[in-house]
């Protein structure tokens, strides 16, 4: 019989199932490097191994034990809550800003699972490596159901081409701390947001993948919580002029979030839910959630907020419309884009952030 990703038990495994697997078109489009497109990213992999997790061992087994008993095993892959989807008759924005989702979401899973699988190659603290083995087999799983999803529609992204193909970048360990734990809290409260209101409204659920977002928002909760203790692990990476850091981070996620979700209305029209008023509650739901290990939050209730990412949106759109074009006109239209692009982040980072006591103890627990 078979093995399905799901039910393997290492990234590896996971991996291996999806190479005997076609990929298409899709890779291509998952190989695009934009400023909004997921990046596979690169690091000191020796720095990490040298962390020592003692200073909170307590919360560190309470969560590894968790991972190692693997609630979700089995859990991604169709069964028959998996209802036919009819491609064809699909809306054709719909279904173009769908895949484009489902594309996107995949090489984001596999990006982390690419990071996470090297670091456990090349390290041998074992709390390190077992940590990333464990969220690199999560991270494969996940990458494999988006894939099975997509060749429903006649395409795939072939993970192993990837692998081999897809430019890294170079990010300090610190800064694949902050990312990385960004990344896997909003994704958190992204998908918890759409499970909820499809729950709410599943007349508006046109595709069977929302149905198992709340296990995989999960995952994405407890691979957060181990970057938080990572962190937590050096009291340097949240004092200081890192602060300065982290306010870039968490302006640079939100802002690229918003843009990217204003590049899919028909997407958000089908599902039910304005791109602005979920964005402001997803990064509610961060900013709440990061109050674990980060001393500040964004003032996203300021009235500057929401019009500088509306600024950004659309010079994000103009930019959009430039690009390819040849000639002068399209080269200053361009130019100008990026310009308002960037004028518009100061502004956002600009904005005084809010301050606050960070808990003794990171463990959190997915509440919503």
């Amino acid at each position: 019989m078979n093995m399905h990703s799901a039910d393997a038990e290492t990234a590896e495994e996971a991996i291996a199932v999806q190479e005997k697997l076609d990929g298409n078109m899709a890779t291509s489009m998952a190989m695009e490097e934009t400023l909004l497109s997921p990046r596979f990213y690169t690091t000191d992999f020796a720095e990490m191994d040298a962390i020592n997790v003692d200073p909170v061992r307590e919360d560190w087994n309470h969560l590894i034990k968790r991972m190692v008993s693997d609630p979700n095993k089995g859990h991604f892959k169709k069964n028959e809550d998996w209802e036919r989807v009819d491609w064809d008759g699909m809306e054709p924005n719909l279904k173009k800003e769908f895949i484009d989702f489902l594309i996107s979401s995949c090489t984001s899973e596999f990006s982390g699972c690419v990071l996470y699988k090297e670091m456990k190659r090349r390290g041998s603290n074992k709390d390190i490596t077992q940590l990333f083995q464990l969220m690199a087999r999560d991270e494969a799983r996940h990458a494999g159901f988006i894939n099975d999803a997509l060749r429903e529609a006649g395409v795939a992204v072939n993970l192993g081409f990837l692998t081999q193909k897809k430019k890294y970048t170079y990010f300090k360990p610190k800064f694949i701390y902050y990312a990385t734990y960004l990344s896997e809290k909003i994704g958190y409260a992204r998908y918890i947001t759409i499970f909820r209101h499809l729950e709410r409204h599943p007349e508006l659920r046109f595709h069977p993948i929302f149905k198992w977002f709340c296990e995989w928002c999960n995952d994405e909760f407890a691979h957060g919580e181990a970057f938080a203790l990572l962190m937590k692990t050096d009291p340097k990476l949240t004092k200081g002029v890192n602060i300065y850091w982290i306010k870039f981070f968490l302006t640079a996620v939100y802002a690229t979030m918003y843009v990217r979700d204003h590049q899919r209305p028909a997407f958000h029209e089908a599902l039910g839910i304005d791109p602005a008023e979920y964005g402001q509650e997803v990064f509610a739901k961060t900013s709440e959630l990061s109050k674990q290990i980060f001393p500040i939050t964004l003032d996203i209730d300021n009235p500057r907020w929401n019009r500088n990412l509306v600024r950004m949106q659309k010079a994000n759109v103009d930019l959009a419309e430039a690009t390819g074009k040849a000639g002068l006109g399209a080269k200053i239209a361009r130019m100008s884009a990026r310009f308002r692009v960037a004028k518009a982040f100061i502004a956002l980072y600009a904005i005084p952030s809010k301050t606050h006591q960070v808990p003794e103890s990171t463990r959190l627990e997915p509440v919503w």
